[in-house]
């Protein structure tokens, strides 16, 4: 695992800190200017008047209140002028370094072959509006797709620096992020003007892939398979809004981004990487919740509106961006459709016919219609949470 820098300054020593200077400052000043005990003795034995003894130690009180002020306030200064030089000193040290090369987070990746495949030229995946996936394969044997993210575009030097290091605190972050439903980030390795995020390689594919394949009956894929991936979905979408910490916000859930292994059990990819600079906005898209477009406002229910049309394009085998959304009755969009044909009882019709089956099987899915309406309401507020959704969908088939 990559060394990862913090600053986390504990305040409860540094107010002992100050209070220690304070006191200790105030007790020496009080030291030097008490009159000694020979001193007061004497001065006790002698014959001087006691309207004299009075006025020396008025005198001698008012230099000790005075030493005390001056030498509290010369303490306090000093303690607030060393605290902050101790907490400049440890921000400075504690800063996120600028690191070159290849920072790997796996056992199964060294910086000297990753370093030398990525030189070579590899077989391009795929791409999209912030990058391009390619294929790599590293002198072990080791495969793994490699994501090559849009340069940083910053004018400044000091704006150029200050992006890199919050795009490395944010990978740092998502390297820990580790869940049998997520692509884990195995390196990521800083280029001059860009960075370069590798991944395990997993050959199946998308589900954007297997649906567009089903849909030219090239590819089957039956309810249950279908109800296996949308779990996995909505567990690793739960682990990231519950179990991580700080949360993180996929931001751009779809299913290209939904790898699927050889057993159709899905990993979520991107998650989190719209935020990480300016030039990595999430495209709109249908699968964009709505409050996105009104106010640009993105949550963990903007991840649930876009985890309910993908359900939905399980349970149709639709392409939500089919005209077909415009030309039908209670249409315009996949989840304005569910919602239509559930309200007229109606919602049979829009299940997928190439998995129709048992009766238990549609009543299944009928239930999981309902959970995509719900899922794709207009108003966050009204849909569920991942940690709600995951016993729901779960336990389909005890209904």
């Amino acid at each position: 695992m990559a060394w990862s820098a913090t600053t986390d300054l504990n305040s409860k020593t540094l107010t002992l800190m100050l209070l220690f200077i304070f006191l200790f400052t105030t007790f020496q000043s009080a030291q030097c200017e008490q009159p000694s005990s020979s001193s007061s003795s004497s001065t006790s034995n002698s014959n001087s008047t006691s309207y004299s003894r009075v006025s020396e130690s008025k005198t001698g009180w008012r230099r000790i209140v005075l030493s005390i002020v001056f030498g509290g306030l010369t303490g306090f200064f000093a303690a607030i002028t060393l605290a902050c030089l101790i907490r400049f000193f440890v921000l400075y040290m504690n800063r996120t370094p600028i690191l070159k090369g290849p920072v790997i987070f796996t056992p199964k990746i060294s910086p000297k072959t990753l370093q030398s495949a990525l030189s070579n030229e590899n077989q391009l995946l795929g791409s999209s509006p912030n990058g391009k996936y390619f294929k790599v394969v590293l002198d072990n044997g080791h495969t793994v797709a490699v994501k090559r993210l849009e340069p940083v575009d910053c004018s400044a030097e000091t704006q150029r620096k200050s992006a890199k290091r919050k795009v490395q605190r944010e990978l740092e972050m998502l390297a820990n992020a580790r869940h049998r439903n997520l692509m884990s980030l195995g390196a990521y390795v800083r280029e001059p003007d860009r960075f370069s995020l590798v991944y395990d390689y997993v050959a199946t594919g998308s589900l954007e892939d297997a649906m567009n394949r089903v849909r030219m009956n090239q590819l089957q894929l039956n309810w249950e398979i279908r109800h296996r991936i949308a779990v996995g979905v909505i567990k690793g979408i739960q682990y990231l809004h519950f179990e991580c910490n700080p949360r993180i916000l996929h931001n751009n859930l779809k299913p290209s981004n939904v790898l699927l292994d050889a057993e159709f059990e899905p990993r979520l990819a991107d998650c989190g990487l719209s935020h990480l600079m300016p030039n990595l906005g999430r495209t709109s898209s249908c699968y964009t919740a709505p409050e996105c477009f009104q106010n640009c406002r993105y949550t963990e229910k903007s991840d649930i509106f876009s985890f309910g049309v993908i359900l939905g394009v399980l349970l149709t085998g639709k392409d939500p961006m089919d005209p077909f959304f415009g030309e039908v009755s209670g249409g315009g969009s996949l989840g304005r459709w569910l919602r239509h044909l559930q309200q007229a009882g109606e919602a049979r019709e829009a299940l997928d016919k190439t998995i129709l089956g048992e009766e238990v099987e549609e009543d299944e899915m009928l239930m999981a219609v309902r959970i995509a309406v719900v899922c794709l309401s207009d108003l966050p507020a009204d849909r569920p949470s991942s940690d709600e959704l995951v016993p729901m969908l779960a336990q389909l088939h005890s209904f």
